[in-house]
């Protein structure tokens, strides 16, 4: 018995009758062989931390555009952040810590340079329109290593639907995805008090006395409370009283900070620089790096639309600083120098 069939039958006996085992991965796009040593679900977390995309989200914005201090989060710790709180809240309920941990390093890896501001300009100028959860599937199945991760379906589908109306096929890609606004509301709150966006005074109330006065304990709460409330049941939920009061702390968030605050002062910058690049690279498809032109229809049938997918995809890898000095490059004209005779 190899090391991997001795953990799917480990999985059998430990795991609850809830719990999605490795062997119901429910396959590949592409079939290939069994690793000897990893479970499906444990080969699909490898090749996401092993990717360019993972590594390019500790240079993408989570809410600060190019923080000066280096303790705000980035697109990585939010990533990371998601992984421990999901992680934590399937070992307590006996489901599969690896799926959790492949959803949740891979959900955001298809996210924007410059965060919901990227987002939102992608989605203004591309035809196709723009969501960062579609665009996270599309990098692990299309663009990544120019062919794709060849990822399990369970995984693709908690990515897929992580965000959205979507509800994942799994339970626990339902964990990330209530991990993910767990995890945001709370360093998003914490962020915005370190930049002064905030003060602990001015958060609502109500809310700080359900889910408690610092930042671990409303973590603590919001995760023991997901535990309690999903135990021995078939999905994932939370009690009314502390989900009221997440969405309350969200909606004080939006209204306080991603909206016209401070940390937002940047973003309309940061949206026409985006949209200056979409339009360049949608009109001079040739100048985008082989490695996206090589999976894209562009290379294969020259379609219309294939120029803005290709573009989108360029653009949504970049990292934020990428996408600056690739403006530069494009827009800012260089100072005459003489020549050297």
């Amino acid at each position: 018995m190899s090391l991997r069939e001795m953990f799917e039958k480990r999985e059998e006996t430990w795991l609850s009758t809830f719990a999605t085992k490795s062997i119901d991965s429910q396959g590949r796009q592409v079939a290939e062989e069994p690793c000897d040593v990893r479970t499906s679900f444990q080969r699909d977390r490898d090749r996401i931390i092993h990717s360019k995309a993972f590594r390019r989200l500790k240079h993408k914005t989570q809410v600060f555009i190019s923080p000066e201090s280096d303790h705000f989060r980035t697109r990585l710790t939010h990533t990371l952040e998601v992984s421990q709180i999901a992680r934590t809240v399937a070992r307590a309920l006996r489901l599969n810590e690896d799926l959790v941990e492949a959803i949740s390093l891979g959900h955001d890896l298809g996210h924007t340079p410059f965060g919901h501001a990227g987002e939102t300009a992608l989605d203004r100028v591309s035809p196709e329109g723009f969501k960062h959860n579609i665009q996270s599937l599309r990098v692990v199945d299309k663009i990544e290593q120019g062919k794709g991760l060849n990822l399990t379906w369970k995984v693709r589908d908690g990515i897929l639907n992580h965000t959205g109306d979507g509800t994942p096929s799994s339970l626990e890609g339902q964990i990330v995805k209530t991990a993910d606004r767990i995890a945001y509301i709370n360093h998003d709150i914490d962020d915005a008090i370190r930049g002064k966006i905030i003060s602990l005074e001015s958060l609502p109330k109500e809310c700080l006395k359900v889910l408690g006065f610092k930042h671990s304990e409303r973590i603590n709460k919001m995760v023991r409370d997901m535990i309690e409330a999903s135990w021995d049941k078939p999905y994932i939920t939370m009690s009314k009283e502390i989900i009221c009061a997440m969405n309350e702390l969200r909606q004080f968030l939006f209204y306080n900070v991603y909206i016209g605050s401070l940390a937002k002062t940047e973003e309309k910058k940061a949206m026409r620089l985006v949209e200056e690049i979409y339009h360049y690279y949608s009109n001079y498809p040739q100048e985008i790096p082989i490695e996206y032109r090589r999976h894209s229809d562009f290379e294969n049938n020259y379609q219309d639309n294939s120029k803005d997918i290709l573009a989108v995809d360029y653009i949504a890898g970049m990292t934020d600083r990428y996408a600056i000095s690739s403006y530069k490059k494009l827009f800012v004209p260089l100072g005459f120098q003489t020549p050297i005779i």
